[in-house]
């Protein structure tokens, strides 16, 4: 290819008529297309490259691996994460940097990050390969607003199509039988003491909506039966957004909140569940009766989609869930109802 200078860091492409920029700065040297065959439009994209390559660190800085301005990046923002984030982070962090050992964070180029993407995509779910882009991404953005690096190398690398899994709901008939089957376990009594607070648990979690770990979390504290409602704060660990809400009760939750503090009488700081998880219990209940394998999260969807099913309006349960959208998730989730439902709402519907 052959350029010719026509004014200071700006040269043009013989062959296209194509503007280029070459800048230097300590011992590098920046070559880039401006995109463009216009002169003036070209002359103030070189302005803003100038000043992008002017915000650039000669120190020793520039020379650190991508490895260690990941664990900087992360002890830097790790107070504003949960732990749980940070682990995630951390591991995502950990599966990429392979791709750019041996490799200073300035020089990693497109080609670099393209190579991840060929070895690496092919191996991992279109969800996890999602989430190390978005990390990836992250860290240039972080290494960019330290001058460590020009422009972001995983920009153009688009995200993958990820498919909604569909969600498993109990209907409610599977619901109450399941329920009843944890707390008659094998007909023992010691047994059934022991899953009665399992059954509790899956109660807990369908009445109120919470996540598992928000609703462990609960405390007699939170409950306030004159004003009906309960305050989900996540404990120690904080909600998924760090955001407290107030939950309404409905009659369902009142009435298991109120037989558990009538037989246990507790204390106002101690846990409403006693148990952490009810895994074992539904695993065995849901085995013995031939249902799918329900998870916690399950009881979530359980709880929004019989919400929607009453009548209640998506943003408002969304707001219960403790979305902070305005519904556009909850729509998406639960935008389609049990068949059932559906068919029955069709009925109503006359021309």
């Amino acid at each position: 290819m052959v350029f010719h200078r026509v004014a200071e860091n700006l040269y043009r492409l013989e062959t296209n008529g194509g503007y280029y920029a070459l800048i230097k700065r300590g011992d590098k040297q920046f070559r880039r297309s401006l995109k463009t065959k216009d002169r003036k439009l070209a002359e103030r994209r070189l302005i803003e490259l100038r000043a992008q390559v002017g915000n650039l660190t000669t120190s020793d800085e520039a020379r650190l691996s991508f490895e260690e301005v990941g664990r900087r990046w992360v002890a830097l923002t790790a107070h504003a994460l949960k732990p749980s984030t940070v682990k995630r982070r951390e591991l995502y962090l950990k599966s990429v940097a392979p791709f750019f050992a041996g490799i200073s964070i300035r020089n990693i180029q497109p080609h670099h990050c393209e190579r991840w993407l060929a070895e690496r995509g092919a191996k991992i779910a279109p969800l996890t390969m999602a989430y190390e882009l978005a990390t990836m991404r992250a860290l240039f953005d972080h290494a960019i607003n330290l001058g460590l690096m020009l422009a972001n190398p995983a920009r153009r690398i688009k995200r993958p199509r990820i498919v909604q899994t569909p969600i498993t709901v109990p209907s409610r008939e599977q619901f109450r039988v399941l329920v009843a089957a944890i707390r008659e376990s094998d007909g023992r009594a010691e047994n059934q003491r022991r899953a009665a607070a399992g059954a509790d648990l899956i109660e807990l979690l369908a009445y109120s909506g919470c996540r598992l770990a928000e609703a462990t979390a609960l405390r007699w504290n939170d409950v306030d039966f004159e004003t009906n409602l309960v305050t989900v704060t996540g404990g120690d660990a904080g909600t998924k957004n760090h955001e407290q809400r107030v939950i309404p009760m409905t009659d369902a939750l009142k009435a298991l909140l109120l037989r558990l503090r009538n037989a246990r009488l507790p204390q106002p700081s101690d846990a409403i569940s006693p148990t952490k998880d009810a895994k074992t219990c539904l695993r065995t209940a849901s085995r013995r009766l031939g249902y799918p394998h329900f998870s916690h999260h399950d009881f979530r969807h359980f709880f929004a989609t019989t919400c929607i099913e009453s009548g209640v309006d998506i943003p408002t349960m969304s707001r219960w869930l403790g979305h902070n959208d305005g519904g556009a998730l909850a729509m998406k989730i639960y935008g389609h109802l049990r068949a059932e439902h559906s068919i029955a709402a069709a009925k109503l519907v006359h021309f």
